[in-house]
């Protein structure tokens, strides 16, 4: 009996032994989780990358920079002169003033432009800025005297130049500060200590400075209306009409364009003269 009981007893044992390995393999189960439908399905092999040959990249390079080169050197230079021709011709060719003073595209009907000064020496004009361009207003050799404010060659200028050999060097003189302010008050009979416009004395950075300051083309005004036989007066208001003011009203400074002036002075005495004539 006692065997019998041990039997039943090792056979209940293995039982819950079974019974137990069974339930924790499927909470085994239960705790993993199942492959996604995608992970399932085998994986194709990617195609290889193509390297790209020294040959197709320079062939991209030079393709772009040919088609810039195009874009840039020849469309849009084209399309911005296209532009200006049609919407401001005059402008766009240069500010060409003729002997009226009316502007002009035709180079040859042209004594100037606007925007370039040239020099008048005769007493019945007004006079532009000294300049350094070549040998003086010089629309080909644009530039200025690159001397420094303390510059002895400046301020003084130099009056006996001469070659490496000895030689006397003419070209190599140059009217310095001192001497243009002396020369300015002379010929427009001014005292020997009046105050003179810098840029009466001074030269302008390109040397084609077309105007002046209004400051000097005042104290131009009585040799002007002398040397014509005109009023102050009339040479005062024509000075005002040739005046450009600030530009947008507040950037830089009122400036008398000499050219324009000029050719406004010799309009108004030919009618003058013209009657003078018909006198006689």
């Amino acid at each position: 009996m006692v065997t019998t009981m041990a039997k039943m007893s090792s056979l209940s044992a293995a039982r819950r032994l079974e019974n137990g390995a069974g339930i924790h393999a499927a909470v085994r189960s239960d705790r993993i989780e199942p492959e996604s439908a995608d992970d399932a399905q085998p994986h194709e092999p990617e195609e290889p990358i193509e390297a790209w040959s020294l040959f197709r990249q320079l062939y991209v390079a030079a393709a772009f920079a040919s088609l810039f080169i195009v874009l840039c050197c020849a469309v849009y230079p084209a399309v911005v002169w296209g532009i200006a021709q049609a919407i401001f011709p005059v402008q766009a060719d240069g500010s060409l003033v003729t002997k009226t003073g009316a502007y002009t595209t035709d180079p040859g009907d042209a004594v100037g432009s606007a925007l370039l000064g040239q020099n008048f020496a005769g007493r019945q004009y007004f006079h532009p800025r000294p300049s350094a361009a070549g040998a003086g207003y010089d629309a080909t050799s644009s530039g200025g005297t690159n001397l420094g404010p303390l510059s002895d060659k400046l301020i003084n200028g130099i009056h006996d130049a001469k070659n490496p050999d000895g030689t006397p060097n003419p070209a190599g003189n140059f009217d310095g500060v001192k001497d243009l302010v002396a020369a300015y008050r002379a010929e427009n009979g001014l005292a020997a200590d009046a105050v003179v416009p810098a840029d009466a004395v001074t030269r302008s950075a390109s040397g084609l400075d077309p105007h002046v300051s209004p400051e000097n083309a005042a104290l131009q005004a009585a040799r002007v209306a002398h040397a014509r036989g005109m009023s102050a007066d009339a040479v005062a208001r024509l000075i005002d009409d040739y005046t450009d003011g600030r530009a947008f009203g507040v950037l830089g400074e009122p400036g008398v364009n000499v050219l324009l002036l000029n050719l406004a002075l010799d309009r108004h005495a030919a009618p003058a003269s013209a009657a003078a004539a018909g006198q006689q």
